[in-house]
């Protein structure tokens, strides 16, 4: 292993990945808040819909959720030909297709093609969110993807904080027979298929193609690249297969962990602009700059806890101190009137979005890298089943019992089972014996960096 024994100039690779890091980190957390908006913004047309299609409140849980059951039926098999086709090729087709289906979703003309057309924007999406963290893969050492992925994790945080104003300045627009809520969809779906073809121009799928690295720079990524996962190999006593990991009880808690994540962040995603109307008579637009304060919140608690991480390192204590803050300000929201619930809700935030950052060093650190993508993928999407659970379940609740509380009080237990359970999920993989070798063969290189930033 040649690669070990000489690993590359240091000075060489930080300048390499550094350039990396320029090139390619605006444009996907750019990607990444068209493309959190386009998923989320039926939040601020719910009243519309109601109004204008007849879409009641369990109808309209049932199709918000119906997104996350055609993103994880397509996930596994979007990222396996992620790695066939490569990175500019398929992230350039996920863009396209899933800007034609928001725009579609401005054509909606009852609850069955609610349900159709936010089944197939899932779809449509699906590889998104692993296909990036597998180009990180293989185009940053380990050291650097946890920064990385801390900046591209900030897109949906960022998107989160957009999506209230601009959604809400959209639904004022009105012209050609169309109402604001369609020139919503209109707008924010052409965005992302403007956006595609900057992507399609902008990246590359491998490092030997950029020709703003230069030969030397490419030799120490690579180079990198190959050491740690040659490190990881040999540091193996049992080689995995994929079969033999999708049979792992660890992966079964990895997803109920990232499920209960989910459940709680798309729980309030969905449902606080209807709650923040419940606040006094606001319109559109300051319902979305409501929205905005929460999410904000969340940026800079995903960056503190990821420092605090990364100094202090306990992955799962910190997964687990999120997840209890998480339950508490769901809780809390129960127990007051509609402002009291909002801040509530401003507190929780800070819990689901720094876990959603902090939780992924430790599938990370324990999957072997030639399995990863795969598995990972299938992660986020049972995962996201969660963006399923919740806002169908809150449909329903609020139809029949004219209450959402019941659902607050599940996302609070749940929280706190998943809090519990955290503690069981292994950091490194089963069957690793003690490296002794460079730095950079130890198999937990995989989450160095500010950890509570890769996703």
């Amino acid at each position: 292993m040649d690669t070990l024994q000489n690993p590359p100039d240091p000075n060489v690779l930080a300048r390499a990945a550094a350039k990396v890091k320029r090139h390619v980190l605006p444009l996907f957390v750019v990607m990444f808040i068209v493309n959190y908006i386009d998923r989320v913004n039926i939040g601020f047309v719910r009243s519309h819909l109601e109004i204008d299609l007849g879409i009641g409140a369990a109808a309209y849980g049932l199709g918000a959720g119906l997104f996350f059951i055609g993103y994880a039926i397509f996930e596994v098999p979007s990222n396996l030909l992620l790695q066939r086709y490569g990175a500019r090729a398929w992230l350039t087709r996920i863009m396209f297709t899933w800007g034609a289906a928001a725009m579609a979703m401005a054509f909606v003309k009852g609850e069955t093609s609610f349900y159709i057309l936010r089944f197939v924007l899932g779809a449509a999406e699906a590889g998104f969110f692993p296909g990036v963290i597998y180009y990180f893969t293989q185009w940053l050492p380990a050291s650097e993807r946890g920064k990385a992925m801390a900046i591209f994790l900030s897109g949906s945080a960022i998107a989160s904080v957009l999506a209230g104003p601009v959604s809400g300045a959209l639904l004022h627009i009105n012209g050609l027979s169309l109402h604001g809520w369609q020139w919503m969809f209109l707008i924010e779906g052409f965005a992302s298929i403007v956006l595609c073809g900057f992507v399609w121009f902008w990246l590359q799928s491998h490092p030997h193609q950029a020709k703003w690295l230069s030969a030397e720079e490419k030799h120490a990524l690579v180079s990198a690249i190959e050491a740690e996962q040659q490190a990881r190999e040999a540091a193996q006593t049992v080689r995995p297969s994929m079969f033999k990991l999708l049979a792992d009880r660890q992966i079964a808690l990895f997803c109920f962990i990232y499920f209960s994540i989910a459940l709680t962040i798309y729980g309030a995603t969905f449902w606080l602009p209807s709650m923040i109307k419940k606040m006094g008579n606001l319109g559109d637009f300051q319902v979305g700059l409501f929205n905005s304060i929460p999410w904000l919140i969340s940026i800079v608690a995903m960056y503190v806890f990821a420092a605090l991480a990364s100094k202090w390192k306990h992955q799962q204590a910190w997964v687990a101190l999120m997840l209890v803050i998480a339950a508490f300000g769901m809780f809390m929201s129960t127990t007051g009137g509609p402002v009291f619930a909002f801040v509530a809700i401003c507190f929780a935030a800070i819990g689901f979005k720094a876990a959603s950052a902090l939780f992924w060093p430790i599938p990370q650190g324990y999957l072997d890298a030639r399995i990863a993508a795969a598995v990972i993928a299938l992660i986020n999407s049972v995962g996201n089943l969660g963006g399923f659970v919740a806002p169908t379940t809150f449909g329903l609740l609020e139809q029949t019992t004219g209450s959402i509380e019941g659902g607050l009080y599940g996302l609070a237990a749940t929280s706190l089972l998943a809090a519990v359970v955290v503690f069981f999920a292994r950091t490194s993989p089963r069957g690793s014996v003690p490296p002794t070798s460079t730095p950079t063969a130890h198999p937990h290189a995989l989450r160095s960096g500010p950890q509570g930033a890769a996703s």
